[in-house]
């Protein structure tokens, strides 16, 4: 029997009273998308481009250029493709632009992020917890572009294999095909340890979200 393919989620009700508040210039319409979206649009541009700062530029500009269409949104899909998929162009312009700029070393050294951890009365468990997020940010920062950025998608933000596709623009196979590729080299640089530490390895709370939704808030004159 085939399998049955599920449709690419459109706009929530709410999601479209949330666009209508904000092409009125509601404020606090604009801070509810901002904040609601920041971490998955941060994990997935610094899925892109491998780097904390750009990540979080490339979300703001993203929001600036989204708010400037949004009478473009449709609801045909989520807000939060919609949102996506301009964050995915944005990060791979920049990787564009930086190529055509700079002479890109075979191996680049991937930047290692100082995640917080949990709070742990147990120095070795802090310690292998530690050691355990830096091979898994060693190992996704080391993924080929078309590989890394099915895998963040998919794996790291819980998108299906059909919005993946439809955030990217591939077949439904195509993705499936890369994920597994991009799995199979995770598993290879981390040794089986993948699972549950992924979802921990990219965070986007506290001042980070804060600072960014502000300063896009300031962008757009809705905040001083």
């Amino acid at each position: 029997m085939p399998a049955v393919l599920t449709a690419v989620p459109s706009a929530a009700p709410g999601e479209m009273q949330l666009v209508h508040r904000a092409l009125a210039r509601d404020g606090d319409a604009f801070r509810t998308i901002i904040k609601t979206h920041n971490q998955r649009l941060y994990r997935i541009a610094r899925g892109v481009v491998r780097n904390d700062s750009e990540a979080e530029d490339i979300v703001q500009e993203a929001y600036v250029k989204a708010f400037a269409h949004l009478d473009a949104f449709r609801g045909d899909s989520s807000l939060a493709t919609w949102l996506s998929r301009i964050v995915i162009n944005e990060a791979l312009g920049r990787l564009r632009k930086r190529r055509r700029t700079v002479a890109m070393p075979e191996n680049p050294q991937a930047e290692i992020i100082r995640f917080p951890l949990n709070p742990s009365d147990d120095p070795e468990r802090t310690m292998a917890q530690r050691q355990i997020l830096q091979l898994v940010e060693q190992a996704t920062d080391s993924l080929p572009d078309v590989y890394r950025t099915v895998f963040v998608a998919r794996v790291i933000e819980g998108l299906s294999i059909e919005e993946t596709a439809d955030l990217l623009g591939v077949r439904p196979q195509t993705v499936k095909t890369r994920l597994h590729r991009a799995r199979a080299l995770v598993r290879k640089a981390l040794d089986d340890q993948i699972g549950p530490v992924l979802l921990d390895a990219f965070p986007f709370a506290g001042r980070r979200c804060e600072r960014l939704t502000s300063a896009v808030m300031r962008r757009l004159g809705l905040e001083s």
